[in-house]
């Protein structure tokens, strides 16, 4: 009798090194997401003991001065982030800001109707992108160009009207206090600023026009395959971001009782470092709204205790201006990565099969 084959024992897979690297990768994932955040809880605290600041950075006034100051800038910025999830530049958000609190200043002066004089202020920004979209979509001009256009007339449109003085007589009442008045202890324009970044959070996340606005910045090629109006999604964001930085501008008229003729250069540079660093924050590799909180709060927080640290005002701009590289810089590389994985788990796929 023939002795049978015996069955070879297969050794059980080691399945420790899979963990691990899944053990990893929710790590490297968890860094990705919320670095940023951990960096602006790190900064408040060392501020909040450092000896310099310890006894100003972390007082109530301090905290509702840093937070009513940012409310514009956020607003700013999430109105250039609505062109950037299209991997467009929108350069004209501070000069749109700047003519609308010019305008609107100089028509409540004028003892114009409150409502409509805010109105008009916001309906101009709404124009100002129109046109940019306009010679975006339809002329085929670069968006950097326009805008950066854009942006240097309305400068010119700002300093014929004001010859450039600050616009600040008989601004009414009710607005000024709107900007300098606190509802439990929190600025009133911080509840405007959360209320637009809700509604920009909903449009972009739960939309279809916020998905048709990711979709065109993934691919836009394979967006037009699919049927989006490409031209049209495109032309919603720079309205919107027209708007956006009208509504910006009217907030900026209401805290700062007026208006001055320089305002809106001072808002681009941040607004856009906050706009590419939010795609290295809570979203990794996506421009997102939580992200740009984040990172205007950061940067807001490391001016602030560097001022109060005696600090030359011109460390801001080194601030600001490494943020804006370090933010592109990082966009970028997240964006090459995922690109890269998803690629490998195509080709994985496809294997397969």
């Amino acid at each position: 009798m023939i002795d049978p084959v015996p069955t070879p024992v297969r050794p059980e897979p080691d399945r420790q090194p899979k963990a691990r690297r899944r053990s990893r990768h929710a790590l490297l994932g968890f860094l990705e997401a919320y670095t940023l955040l951990i960096l602006l809880v790190v900064a408040a605290v060392f501020f909040s003991v450092y000896g310099k600041t310890a006894d100003t950075f972390p007082t109530a006034a301090n905290l509702q001065i840093l937070v009513s100051s940012q409310a514009v800038t956020a607003i700013v910025a999430l109105a250039a982030l609505v062109p950037l999830v299209c991997n467009e530049f929108d350069l004209s958000v501070g000069a749109v800001t700047g003519l609308s609190a010019v305008m609107s200043a100089s028509l409540l002066s004028d003892s114009m109707n409150v409502l409509l004089a805010l109105a008009v202020g916001v309906a101009l920004g709404v124009a100002i992108g129109l046109v940019n979209a306009l010679l975006v979509t339809r002329m085929g001009v670069n968006g950097v160009i326009t805008t950066l256009g854009t942006a240097t007339v309305l400068g010119g449109v700002v300093v014929q009207k004001t010859g450039g003085i600050a616009v600040d007589s008989n601004i009414p009442k009710a607005v000024t206090d709107f900007g300098s008045l606190n509802a439990l202890g929190i600025p009133r324009v911080a509840f405007a600023m959360v209320l637009v970044a809700l509604v920009v959070y909903y449009l972009l996340e739960h939309t279809p026009l916020g998905r048709q606005i990711y979709a065109l910045g993934s691919n836009r090629a394979a967006a037009e395959l699919v049927g989006i109006r490409t031209s049209f999604v495109l032309a919603a964001t720079f309205v919107l971001a027209g708007g956006l930085s009208a509504v910006a501008g009217v907030i900026y008229v209401a805290r700062a009782g007026g208006a001055d003729p320089g305002v809106g250069e001072a808002f681009t540079l941040p607004a856009l470092a906050a706009a590419f660093l939010s795609a290295a924050a809570v979203k990794p590799g996506k421009y997102n709204v939580g992200g740009t909180l984040v990172a205007i709060f950061f940067l807001a927080v490391l001016n602030n205790g560097l001022n109060l640290a005696g600090a030359p005002p011109y460390v801001t701009s080194y601030v600001n201006g490494a943020a804006l590289v370090v933010g592109v810089a990082l966009a970028a590389s997240l964006h090459r990565q995922r690109a890269s994985t998803g690629r490998r788990a195509t080709a994985a796929d496809t294997e397969a099969v």
